[in-house]
């Protein structure tokens, strides 16, 4: 079988936001991309024998001491594509000068080309393109021209064909440059060769053959949040081991309506996995007593469900469970890497983080190249449902943090049927998958006075959040219809008894987080 991550591109970074996004952007053109640190060693970056790099962008300036530098051993004859700080990297390294710009570019602005050349052929001669950057190109190395300029920079885009080495001084892989994915395309198979052979289907054919390999005949467990990745995880490894797979679901009363019941009926029922389901919702509102501050409620939640998960756990361990298989996709692992001595670790990410150390379990991560929206497609040619696939995203400490102040199961209910309805007007009006990217309630420990009839009321507020990302890392507040926020109020008011009002978030992040909690 032939590898689909094979003769795809190694993404170096520098530092840049959007390092994750031209990733994305290359596979979204069926050619498999990876990220690595630029100063990872070589052997690790060449693993899956890429057939091109491209160079990120970053907060740099090269000339600034101990700024990342081009690895030495790519300045053989490889394909190169340098982004904005990659640009100036790689001119930099072959001899060019780089210098600070009198006129610096953040935003939109106008490319028109030079000359017709691989890496811009039939893209139109003047392009919209999106600029950050603060040092500009003097003198391109030798064997280099220019393909583009703009205003301020006369080599915004440079190249030496015979080499297939390419600059460009803005980012093709960010929305704001329209024919960005072209460019990118034209890089991929015209420059480099790539083929297009990284499929959902190619994926799950060559992870079953990865699965088996390493768990051959032994067990594995999974822990089944009822989220989109433990979900599609679950679906994976049933395909590959079948009988060999226990998947523990724990139901912590935290979740949204009818999670539990659809886990059950998606997983043990359809899809005849072993589902060992716990119900420890009184255990949690117990422990959630009184527990106010979102910090402690994260640890409340996060330690008792590791306690009755290492539980569930060491039993199997006892059985003879070697494996535990996690939902950990690739945004987590870059995130979590700190490989670079130029890079700070963002986030932890374990999914069962804490577990004993005696239970000695190896890891299982089948979805660990994947992105999300990589993650929805292998779920859906897997054969789940769409309410599966396309669940919105949930923080791992569930309603807790959408539930401001006190936690009670009255309080949860409340939460629980006005989201439905929420989730359930954006359903109707088809902008649950196009037109936001995520969206949920948040009942707060507010109260305020209402009539309702001929009646005075006084009760809890709630908000309405729904946001529209590419990444997740920034977001803002999705532009939804009035006529939708109506509908949605009015059911919620007249539906839900204990919220006499309904407001909507219009804070983006930053400066705000997209959860409140």
């Amino acid at each position: 079988m032939t590898d689909p991550r094979s003769g795809g591109i190694a993404i170096l970074d520098f530092g840049s936001q959007f390092t994750q996004l031209i990733a994305r952007r290359v596979r979204e053109l069926n050619v498999y991309a990876e990220v690595f640190a630029f100063d990872s060693p070589q052997e690790r970056i060449n693993t899956h024998q890429p057939r091109g790099y491209i160079l990120s962008g970053g907060p740099n300036s090269v000339y600034e001491p101990g700024a990342p530098q081009m690895p030495r051993w790519l300045m053989k004859n490889y394909p190169i594509l340098g982004v904005c700080y990659g640009m100036q990297a790689l001119t930099h390294a072959l001899g060019g000068i780089v210098a600070a710009s009198n006129d610096r570019e953040f935003g939109p602005a106008q490319i028109h080309h030079t000359q017709d050349n691989p890496l811009l052929h039939n893209l139109p001669d003047n392009m919209n393109v999106w600029m950050s950057h603060g040092d500009r190109i003097e003198q391109p190395p030798e064997g280099f021209v220019g393909l583009a300029a703009s205003d301020n920079s006369p080599y915004a885009a440079m190249g030496d064909p015979s080499r297939k080495l390419y600059g460009v001084q803005f980012h093709p892989e960010v929305a704001h440059t329209p024919q960005g994915k072209d460019l990118l395309r034209n890089f991929l198979f015209d420059v480099c060769g790539c083929e297009a052979k990284w499929s959902p289907v190619a994926f799950i054919e060559e992870a079953i053959t990865a699965i088996r390999a390493q768990v051959g005949t032994e067990r594995v467990i999974l822990a089944m949040s009822g989220g989109v990745d433990s979900a599609v995880a679950g679906a994976l490894l049933q395909k590959a081991i079948g009988s060999q797979l226990t998947a523990i679901f724990v139901n912590t009363g935290l979740l949204r309506k009818n999670e539990p019941e659809q886990v059950v009926q998606v997983f043990r029922e359809q899809q005849g996995m072993n589902l060992l389901a716990v119900d420890a919702t009184e255990e949690f509102l117990d422990q959630l007593k009184s527990v106010t501050e979102p910090e402690a409620k994260r640890k409340v939640i996060g330690k008792l469900f590791i306690d009755i998960f290492a539980a569930q756990a060491r039993e199997l361990a006892e059985e003879g469970v070697k494996f535990l298989a996690q939902g950990t996709i690739y945004p987590d692992v870059i995130e979590s890497a700190a490989s670079s001595k130029s890079s700070h670790v963002i986030k932890s990410h374990h999914n069962v983080g804490g577990l004993p150390a005696d239970l000695g379990f190896q890891l299982v991560e089948p979805l660990r190249d994947l992105f999300k929206d990589e993650v929805r497609n292998v779920g859906t040619a897997l054969g789940l449902p769409d309410d599966i696939v396309w669940r919105q995203p949930f923080p791992g400490p569930g309603l807790a943090v959408r539930c401001l102040g006190e936690i009670t199961f009255a309080r949860l209910e409340t939460l629980r049927e006005a989201d439905a309805i929420f989730i359930d007007e954006l359903s109707k009006a088809g902008m649950l998958r196009q037109g936001t990217s995520q969206a949920f309630a948040v009942l707060l420990p507010v109260k305020s006075v209402g009539v309702m009839g001929d009646y005075r009321t006084y009760e809890e507020v709630l908000a309405l959040r729904a946001v529209t990302t590419d990444d997740f890392m920034t977001a803002d507040w999705a532009r939804l219809p009035y006529d939708l926020l109506a509908r949605a109020s009015n059911r919620i008011v007249n539906e839900v008894r204990g919220i006499n009002r309904v407001t909507y978030d219009i804070t983006s992040k930053p400066p705000g987080t997209i959860e409140w909690e």
